[in-house]
């Protein structure tokens, strides 16, 4: 249970279960790799969040079980003429169906101690009685055909979240490069099933997530969506003009859908500079918070850290951390009440409204 000051967090996003089986380490235990195990989260007050499904692009060095650095990764999909061709359907259902699995394991072997969340209600349960929430979600729809029967078996499986696209292009859709400075408005749209992806999801009430998806993506979305408009780990792009946070015109149209964003710990994508350099004090992640709270309204923003896939301010360090994050926070003036809006309260709030449960 977390000792903190502060109401527990929920987490809008991580990429943690591809650390766990890259690594070998256990959730269970403390590590010093990483950013997400549970006596670490236990100890700075992380109470679950959504674990990610990402399917790394079947090139090396990830053949040979090793990890691209955060400077790596930002260099390889920096430009749509350096991404990896798209994978194969075939490869990418072999590799959800390897990290589902570990997920379901980690269940299992928790002893009661997690939990696969698939209402809002049990996620609010899990914050209030300490069991640590996994919400499975797709970062990247290659594991889906173009049917729509994979995404009901995944449905089945526990899957209640879905980012259309990686910085990459698939399918279904183009995501962002990571390049400094630039606009969201970097490339194409949905295609035509990706269209009907949408209309598949709504249909089956899954939530859609937009980080990562181009503005033509983004509003190609919000034109046929009947759901809040969502992005889990994105910051204020009028703050740092990267092509992954979100314009004021994008903030405001989650406002409009009641929506949410999830500030994004990545440094890179905090920084004014565009710069990939942990040396960036927390109080650089309160402006982007407060300027999202700003643009969206307090019950529109809650956190997205993206750990183990980005690259944390010194301060925060890990999920341990996160108490001095929501100290600085505090600072701010929020009220008690904000602060559980902000730590867990707004992910419950849209969740249920998208799920309908």
């Amino acid at each position: 249970m977390s000792t903190t000051q502060f109401p527990p967090v929920f987490d809008g996003h991580n990429d943690t279960v591809l650390s766990l089986t890259r690594s070998g380490r256990s959730f269970f235990k403390r590590s010093d790799k990483g950013h997400i195990d549970l006596p670490r989260s236990q100890e700075g007050g992380l109470g679950g969040g959504f674990f990610a499904v990402y399917i790394a692009d079947p090139s090396p060095p990830q053949q040979e079980g090793q990890r691209l650095s955060a400077e790596q990764v930002l260099s390889r999909y920096s430009d749509e003429s350096t991404w990896p061709e798209p994978m194969s359907l075939e490869f990418a259902q072999s590799r959800a169906l390897s990290l589902l699995g570990a997920l379901i394991r980690l269940e299992e072997e928790s002893r009661g101690t997690a939990k696969i969340v698939r209402t809002a209600a049990e996620i609010q349960e899990c914050m209030d009685n300490g069991t640590f929430a996994i919400l499975l979600h797709f970062e990247g729809a290659e594991p889906l055909d173009t049917a729509g029967d994979a995404l009901e078996v995944f449905y089945a499986a526990g899957v209640r979240s879905l980012g259309i696209t990686h910085s990459r292009r698939n399918t279904f859709a183009t995501g962002v490069p990571f390049k400094f400075p630039s606009s969201p408005d970097t490339g194409a749209g949905l295609t035509d099933v990706g269209k009907e992806l949408v209309r598949q999801c709504n249909r089956r009430k899954l939530m859609l997530d937009l980080s990562h998806i181009t503005e033509k993506g983004f509003w190609d979305v919000a034109a046929i969506t009947d759901a809040p408009l969502v992005a889990t780990h994105s910051n204020a792009h009028v703050l740092s003009e990267t092509p992954r946070n979100l314009t004021d015109k994008q903030l405001d149209a989650v406002k409009e859908s009641r929506g949410m964003v999830g500030l994004n710990f990545h440094v890179g994508f905090l920084r004014s500079d565009g710069k990939a350099d942990s040396d960036t004090p927390l109080s650089v992640m309160a402006d982007h918070l407060e300027r999202l709270v700003e643009k969206t309204g307090i019950d529109c923003v809650g956190l997205g850290s993206d750990y183990d896939g980005a690259m944390m301010p010194d301060e925060l360090k890990d999920a341990a951390g996160l108490p001095k994050l929501m100290s600085e926070i505090q600072s701010r003036g929020y009220s008690d009440d904000d602060m559980r809006k902000i730590a867990h309260g707004n992910w419950v709030r849209v969740l249920r409204e998208t799920w309908g449960e």
